[in-house]
């Protein structure tokens, strides 16, 4: 059925018929699609006249056994399959780039709501009624789905501590003058490639001292992992950058903590990862990001700082790692002000 995408898609890719494999004989003989699948995987790999095949790690355990059972050795490598996913394609790169543009114009949606939104009784308050999280939510979506490239509906906008928690969607009526975290990966339609993008937000009131101290360490620290981002330089130490920036300022990092310890406060998380065909790929920019970046590489980077049960801050850019340097491709503001 797909054949002729695939063709267009891939010319180089050779393409088994599964009709050709014997499909309406194992439908007529009642087998279930589960065991269809690994037959036909083994009938493929008969016509091909495979030894040995290089599979990825989450290749079923169903059809690696039935593959063994033909005599067939199985090699699972999953770096393999991360290297062919690195470098992305030019249709790639030109899909990340629309979905990047749509998660800018999704963003600005948002930040209009919150501009336009007044401090009443400590809630914002806009057209006579409560702001809520999922009201912004939803004009985010509507706006990246005009463009075609859809947004999930568990996009993040959350307020105070909320924002604090990792990947707390965010409900209700947003309160004025605390951190707003909005986090999201609109997908382009076209080519199936992502965006990822944060961005902090204090509306209807002035933001507190130590909200505007850690925004400018977000700042501080993308500045300087941008300084150090080129093909060759490895993950964990980009990462390293952005953690010496919170450290200097006193701010607990994954690399300070404890052994053992589950951290919940300050930079508690990686400094990012690939986005490509899915929101959350290699290379890593955390702790075991041991590969060096290559040229296409597309590396969502996002640097943060939290209290847990009061709020924090994340600023995150999508950025292609070039030839000789990098293009950011987030071109939305990093002002806590909407």
């Amino acid at each position: 059925m797909e054949a002729g995408r695939v063709a267009e898609a891939a010319p180089g890719v050779e393409v088994i018929d599964p009709y050709e494999l014997g499909l309406d004989e194992l439908v007529g003989r009642g087998m279930r699609w589960d065991e269809m699948e690994a037959e036909l995987c083994a009938r493929a790999a008969r016509q091909l006249g495979a030894t040995s095949l290089t599979v990825p790690a989450a290749l079923p355990v169903g059809v690696a056994d039935r593959l063994r059972s033909e005599g067939i050795e199985i090699v699972p490598d999953e770096r393999e399959f991360i290297r062919r996913r690195r470098s992305k394609t030019a249709p790639e790169i030109a899909g990340v780039r629309r979905a990047q543009a749509a998660a800018d114009a999704g963003m600005a949606a948002a930040a209009e709501l919150l501009r336009d939104a007044a401090d009443r009784g400590g809630v914002l308050r806009l057209d006579g009624e409560p702001l809520t999280a999922e009201r912004v939510r939803a004009r985010i979506r509507e706006t990246c789905a005009d463009l075609g490239a859809p947004a999930s509906e568990d996009i993040i906008v959350a307020p105070g501590a909320a924002g604090a928690s990792g990947h707390e969607t965010g409900t209700g009526p947003l309160p004025a003058g605390v951190p707003i975290v909005i986090d999201i990966w609109p997908g382009d339609e076209r080519s199936g490639c992502f965006a990822d993008m944060t961005r902090t937000f204090v509306a209807g009131a002035e933001p507190a001292d130590d909200v505007v101290a850690w925004h400018a360490l977000c700042e501080r620290a993308l500045e300087r992992v941008y300084a150090q981002l080129r093909p060759g330089v490895a993950g964990k130490d980009l990462f390293a950058t952005a953690c010496e920036v919170f450290e200097e300022a006193g701010e607990p990092t994954q690399r300070t903590k404890a052994e053992g310890e589950a951290l919940r406060d300050g930079f508690f998380h990686s400094l990012g990862h690939g986005v490509g065909l899915e929101v959350h790929e290699e290379p890593s920019l955390g702790r075991s990001g041991k590969d060096p970046l290559v040229a296409g590489d597309v590396v969502a980077i996002e640097p943060g700082t939290y209290r847990h049960g009061y709020g924090g801050v994340r600023l995150e850019d999508l950025a292609l790692v070039t030839e000789n340097g990098y293009e950011r491709l987030t071109s939305f503001s990093y002002a806590l002000a909407p």
